[in-house]
C-alpha cells in the first residue's frame, strides 16, 4: 500500500495512505500505559486523573496500537466529528483493511512481537456498514503473523448503531457469538457510541442518524454473555450530556456492560458547535458524579483521559488529516507526495 503521507506525532504516526478507491488514514501508535491516564476502581485503578502529562510512551513490545479506516469518509453527520467533512462513507474493500494493518506493522520492522495489539475500527467510517471488517478480522492472525509473530491480538468494533443499518444486530451477533466469544476467547472488544441518555441529546449529535437507546438496548439484551472485557458504553462525556445512571440501569445490565467515559475530543467540528468538556483535560471534577452514581447502579467504570500530546496530536477519535486539519502539537512530515 503506498503512503502518501507519514505524519509523524510524539505518540507515533499518521498515515494517509492510497486505497482502492481513493485516499484511506489509519494510525500506528504507542500507549502510555493504563496507570497514566485511566482511573478503573473494577481494574484497581483508584487514583483520580487530573490531567495527564506528556511522556514516553510504553515500547511497541509492551503495547502497539493500530488504528484504521473501515470507509472512505462517514455517512453519520454526527456532530462532534470531523470524518464527515472527508465525504460520504464508502467501504473500504478487504484489502484495504489488510493492506492498513500491514503497512502501519512495517514501520517498524525492528519489532518482532509484542505483548499485546489493539487493532480499532476508529478511525475513519462507522464498520457495522461494512461486512469486510467481519472478514478480515476473522484473518487477523494470518495477517499479522509475518511482522509480529503469533503476538496477542485485540481487535475492537466501535459503532454508533446506526438507525437505517437493518443489518445491525445480524453484524453485532456475528462479532460478539463468532470473533469476540469463540474465535478470540474474549479477547475482543465492543463498543457503543452512547454519550447522552437523552434521545433528545442524541438526536441532534448524531444528526437523527442513530437508534434510540431502547432499540440498542433491545440488541444487546440479545447478544450473548461477553467472554472478557464487557461490552463498553461510550460517553464522551460534555457539559451538557445527560448522564442518568438509574435510566441507564434500566436499560443495560451491568453484568453484561461497562461504561467508558472520556472527554469530548478536541475536534474542530466540537469547536464550530461549541460542544466541550469544560475542565475534563486538567481535572476529574466533570467525572466525579457521574462515576459514583453510574458504580451505585453496579456499573463497571473506565475513565479515559488523554494527554495534550494525544489529543493535539489527532490521534483521538473524531479527528481526520483528510478533513484538512493537522497537528496542532509538534510534529514532523516524513513523507509527502503531494
Amino acid at each position: 500500500m503506498n503512503i502518501i503521507k507519514n505524519i509523524k506525532v510524539p505518540t507515533g504516526n499518521i498515515l494517509i495512505v492510497e486505497g482502492d478507491k481513493g485516499n484511506l488514514e489509519c494510525l500506528s501508535i504507542g500507549d502510555y500505559g493504563r496507570n497514566e491516564n485511566v482511573k478503573a476502581q473494577f481494574l484497581g485503578l483508584n487514583k483520580d486523573v487530573n490531567g495527564v502529562a506528556n511522556g514516553e510512551c510504553m515500547s511497541l513490545e509492551e503495547k502497539w496500537v493500530v488504528t484504521i479506516s473501515t470507509q472512505y469518509g462517514c455517512s453519520s453527520g454526527c456532530k462532534f466529528c470531523d470524518v464527515p467533512k472527508v465525504g460520504k462513507g464508502i467501504n473500504a474493500t478487504y484489502d484495504d483493511i489488510r493492506n492498513q494493518i500491514e503497512t502501519s506493522l512495517l514501520l517498524h520492522p525492528e519489532v518482532g512481537g509484542t505483548k499485546r495489539l489493539n487493532i480499532h475500527y476508529a478511525r475513519m467510517g462507522e464498520p457495522s456498514w461494512n461486512p469486510n471488517v467481519l472478514a478480515a478480522t476473522r484473518d487477523l492472525h494470518k495477517i499479522v503473523r509475518p511482522h509480529i509473530g503469533n503476538s496477542l491480538i485485540h481487535p475492537i468494533f466501535t459503532t454508533m448503531c446506526p438507525a437505517k443499518n437493518s443489518s445491525l444486530f445480524k453484524i453485532l451477533n456475528e462479532w460478539t457469538v463468532d470473533i469476540k466469544n469463540d474465535l478470540y476467547r474474549g479477547d475482543a472488544g465492543l463498543q457503543l457510541s452512547i454519550n447522552s441518555t437523552s434521545d433528545c441529546q442524541r438526536d441532534d449529535m448524531f444528526g437523527g442518524s442513530a437508534k434510540s437507546l431502547k432499540e440498542i438496548s433491545d440488541i444487546v439484551k440479545d447478544l450473548p454473555e461477553p467472554i472478557g472485557r464487557k461490552y463498553a458504553l461510550n460517553f464522551a462525556l460534555a457539559d451538557s450530556y445527560e448522564v442518568d445512571a438509574k435510566k441507564l440501569r434500566e436499560l443495560f445490565d451491568p453484568r453484561k456492560c461497562m461504561v467508558k467515559i472520556t472527554p469530548l475530543h478536541m475536534t474542530h467540528s466540537c469547536e464550530e458547535n461549541n460542544i466541550k468538556t469544560t475542565g475534563g483535560y486538567k481535572s476529574f471534577v466533570p467525572y466525579k458524579k457521574v462515576e459514583r452514581e453510574l458504580i451505585n447502579e453496579g456499573f463497571d467504570v473506565l475513565i479515559f483521559i488523554p494527554s495534550s500530546d494525544e489529543d493535539e496530536g489527532r490521534i483521538t477519535c473524531g479527528n481526520a488529516i483528510l478533513s484538512g486539519t493537522l497537528p496542532e502539537c509538534e510534529y514532523e512530515i516524513i513523507k509527502d507526495m503531494k
